[in-house]
């Protein structure tokens, strides 16, 4: 800086060792820069004479504003994928600190939009933005409504609510990721004549119902030897999927190829291990957990459909915060990117 001029911000950067816009956010007190970078800017600013500014006046001590409360609303049950994206929501926690927000997670009954949109209106009565896997139900979308309204940003992650004002969706183009299975399973089987089968979580999630659309599409498209005998729901539920995939197995003994496109693969895999029909029945499931892990590797199951667990709760977060700070939703958000697991590439 030159003698006799007054300093200005780009002086200040360059002594602190920071972008213009990190000086920018501590001078104007925003969130999002940690304590001790916002002390090495005052330090800098007072170091060059800026201190006799009022606003740095009022930050000589740093004034960090509330943090941002954030709930993460997930089914309960034994889906392992979306267990291990709620409990990562906890252990995470110092990874949001630079974005002054605090995250809590409630699992709420799977299948029950009721008590969904109860907690919807629950959590919107103190939390400052909503994430959850929504219910395609007019309750829900009713509930999301009153909450954007009020001012309350709400994200949908892995399954969308359509017709709905929700800020963001976060996860999976699911038709794509139907269509892909299809795909699989067509290849996996080959050219001869045969026997396939779905097995849905619910289709009250409209992630589960795209998934369908997509591989009944296909395989209509590509792959007409194959024919679909039926769809069951076994509610994301190991025991319920076991069974479904008996009663399958035991009405279609020569069945060659299972989509399950929800959760609880295992249930499925257990059913065709008790059969002896593991390692003949080509199996294409969706989230790359411990169990869809220990399944690929014993060859029981054949791919997985995943997403990243910690990319879905970053974007999330970062939403939220663009949505705090005035900037469009989706401002330095990356789309979801999907990936198709086989036992020979697991990370």
């Amino acid at each position: 800086m030159e003698p006799g001029k007054s300093p200005r911000i780009p002086d200040i950067a360059r002594l602190a060792g920071v972008s213009t816009a990190t000086v920018d956010r501590v001078l104007n007190q925003r969130a999002g820069v940690r304590v001790g970078t916002q002390q090495r800017v005052l330090r800098a600013a007072a170091e060059l004479g800026f201190a006799e500014l009022p606003v740095l006046h009022a930050m000589a001590a740093p004034v960090v504003p509330r943090p941002m409360q954030l709930s993460f609303l997930l089914p309960a049950g034994n889906n392992r994928f979306i267990r291990m994206l709620g409990d990562m929501v906890g252990y995470s926690q110092e990874h949001w600190t630079p974005f002054n927000v605090r995250c809590r997670t409630e699992f709420i009954d799977s299948f029950d939009p009721q008590a969904l949109a109860a907690a919807l209106r629950r959590h919107g009565k103190r939390a400052d933005g909503i994430a959850l896997m929504a219910l395609e139900h007019p309750a829900v979308r009713e509930a999301v409504q009153e909450l954007v309204a009020a001012g309350v940003p709400v994200v949908t992650l892995i399954s969308d609510l359509s017709n709905s004002p929700r800020t963001a969706y976060l996860g999976l183009d699911n038709r794509a990721a139907g269509r892909t299975a299809g795909y699989l399973i067509g290849r996996f089987i080959g050219q001869r004549t045969a026997k396939v089968a779905l097995i849905a979580g619910s289709r009250s999630y409209r992630a589960h119902e795209e998934r369908e659309a997509g591989f009944l599409h296909v395989l209509a498209e590509l792959f007409g030897q194959l024919e679909v005998v039926g769809l069951r729901e076994g509610h994301d539920d190991s025991e319920q999927n076991f069974a479904q995939t008996a009663s399958l197995l035991k009405q279609h003994p020569n069945l060659a190829g299972i989509y399950n496109i929800g959760g609880a693969s295992d249930g499925v895999a257990r059913a065709l291990k008790t059969a002896g029909r593991d390692q003949k029945v080509v199996l294409i499931g969706h989230g790359l957990t411990p169990d869809t892990r220990a399944l690929l590797i014993d060859g029981s199951m054949d791919a997985v459909i995943t997403q990243s667990p910690q990319a879905a709760l970053a974007s999330a977060v970062r939403i939220f915060v663009n949505v705090r700070e005035g900037r469009p939703p989706l401002a330095g958000v990356e789309s979801t990117r999907s990936q198709v697991i086989f036992r020979e590439n697991l990370p």
